[in-house]
């Protein structure tokens, strides 16, 4: 038994992991559907050719399974069934809404079993969550609480446009589907805070608009309230700063017109001729050259998350990366968690190590 296996280890983003874990002495395997392509890696570890249709084998290969096979709606839930009943640790990437409901429902069997299904273990959602997390571990029961997105620079991610677009067509063929999707509480928590939405000065934090993870973030944070307890009294947003009026404005304008093309028939067409596809990610120098910092204010004090590489894809890997080796080198209960309730304070130092910037300071 290994470590970790990354399943989807010849993806864009999968590869990216694998490359970042094969630096660190974990015994660490790389699987996938094609061991030709498994082989052209050149990343001297162990193969596993496997099939996310029949993942039994591979969820009883080792401690923690690392996947980044999305969309994950669309085939993931039969390898969280799988790492269930083997009472194997599991972490993603998921962005998706959808799937993570239908995880959380085996909330109790994962209880029973063992294992620590961890969701959102990247871009999405690690710094909304920890940078909360850190604000309840030094302030305690938190009431108002906004995560801010203060810089970014990284390129368009086509698994998370894949993801979205997926999202989008669930939404207009099923109503069910909708109301899961719009519904603040769906992973879990009493935070009824609805999407932040508008254009505005704020006193606080200068001219505000939506940000565009704030519908899927938002969701894994409250579950973490509920799991973690950050009082009755928790309501929880999540914006983007802007220097002037003119940004904001453009930018959200943007956003609803992308929202309104992937909806719309003859424009999706168009998007998905000039959008990445899954599989597809920036140059090298451009991962390089990304970077992101969030503000997460509350309890009378501001969490700062922070770190250097593109937020999509080289952060992400780091992030990734040290989620799936904290699983792998401790332990705890079971259940389908959160990267806070999953591994909180361990996973904040084995970060920090990397070379994240994770702190928090009275405001």
């Amino acid at each position: 038994m290994h470590d970790i296996v990354v399943f989807g280890a010849t993806g864009f983003v999968g590869r990216l992991v694998a490359e970042y874990l094969d630096k660190t002495d974990a015994d660490v395997a790389l699987a996938g559907r094609s061991r030709s392509k498994l082989e052209a890696l050149g990343i001297d570890r162990p193969l596993i050719v496997a099939d996310a249709d029949d993942p039994g084998a591979l969820a009883r290969s080792a401690r923690v399974v690392c996947t980044t096979v999305g969309p994950y709606r669309k085939g993931g839930l039969k390898l969280v069934d799988a790492c269930v009943e083997a009472g194997t640790a599991y972490c993603d990437l998921t962005g998706e809404i959808l799937f993570a409901h239908d995880a959380v429902a085996r909330h109790d069997a994962a209880v029973a079993s063992g294992a620590r299904i961890v969701l959102s273990c990247g871009f999405d959602s690690i710094p909304s969550d920890l940078g909360t997390f850190l604000l309840h571990e030094a302030a305690g029961e938190l009431g108002r609480t906004t995560f801010v997105l203060k810089a970014l620079r990284g390129g368009a991610s086509g698994g998370t446009l894949a993801s979205m677009k997926g999202q989008v067509d669930e939404m207009r063929a099923d109503l069910a589907a909708r109301d899961v999707i719009i519904d603040p509480a769906s992973l879990g928590g009493s935070d009824r805070t609805r999407d932040f939405r508008a254009v505005k000065r704020d006193p606080e934090h200068g001219w505000i608009g939506p940000f565009v993870m704030a519908t899927y973030n938002t969701r894994i944070v409250r579950r973490s309230a509920e799991l973690l307890g950050y009082g009755p009294d928790f309501a929880y947003r999540e914006v983007s700063a802007y220097k002037n009026p003119i940004a904001a404005y453009g930018f959200t304008a943007c956003l609803g017109l992308l929202a309104g093309g992937l909806a719309f028939g003859p424009t999706r067409w168009v998007l998905d001729r000039v959008l990445p596809g899954p599989g597809a990610g920036p140059s090298e120098k451009a991962r390089t050259n990304g970077f992101f910092k969030v503000q997460v204010h509350g309890g009378g004090h501001v969490a700062t998350v922070a770190a250097k590489g593109d937020p999509g894809y080289a952060a992400t890997a780091v992030m990734m990366g040290e989620a799936a080796l904290t699983l792998a080198r401790t332990d705890g209960p079971g259940g389908v968690l959160t990267p806070a309730s999953a591994m909180g304070a361990a996973l904040v130092e084995r970060l920090r190590a990397a070379g994240l910037t994770l702190t928090v300071t009275p405001e």
